[in-house]
């Protein structure tokens, strides 16, 4: 997600809170119609969709992306229906073990779009209970210290 030509749509900031992430994958994803106009006008929700691997498929249920303003009521899709990610075999089979071994999550950190299609970055991670969220933060905030001090020395100011 780090060229230049993509267009970010919605991030999953609190999915960075609550997991650790232990892989990311890039999906496509499978829309009708009007869902992407609404979605080039950031018009989703992220936080409550996760991802399922049902029958060897990636599906992404929860995600919330609201109907496009001249959509006529025959052609209006559900706006949290289950979509189908496009994913390479390979990757869905060995992220499929590693989730019924380890007991993971797939949790969608953003959506954009790059070269005109809509993606989703998917990641595969483990939740973090009260303790281990305590745990990152201080950890972040010790490097953001150190690096502070790094940067006052090297311009020579001194506390």
């Amino acid at each position: 997600m780090a060229t230049s030509d993509t267009k970010n749509v919605a991030t999953n900031r609190q999915a960075r809170h609550d997991y650790d992430i232990l892989d990311t994958m890039e999906c496509g994803i499978v829309l009708r119609g009007s869902e992407v106009k609404s979605l080039r006008e950031a018009k989703v929700a992220l936080a409550e969709s996760h991802g399922r691997i049902d029958g060897g498929e990636l599906w992404l249920s929860g995600l919330h992306i609201a109907p496009w303003r001249s959509t006529g009521v025959h052609d209006l899709p559900e706006t949290t229906r289950k979509r189908k990610l496009l994913a390479h075999r390979e990757e869905i089979d060995r992220w499929r073990a590693r989730v019924d071994q380890e007991r993971l999550a797939l949790v969608p950190l953003a959506i954009y779009f790059k070269d005109g299609r809509a993606k989703v970055e998917l990641a595969l991670a483990r939740g973090r209970n009260k303790g281990d969220k305590r745990h990152a933060i201080a950890a972040r905030d010790a490097a953001n210290e150190t690096r502070n001090a790094m940067g006052r020395a090297r311009k020579g100011i001194v506390d």
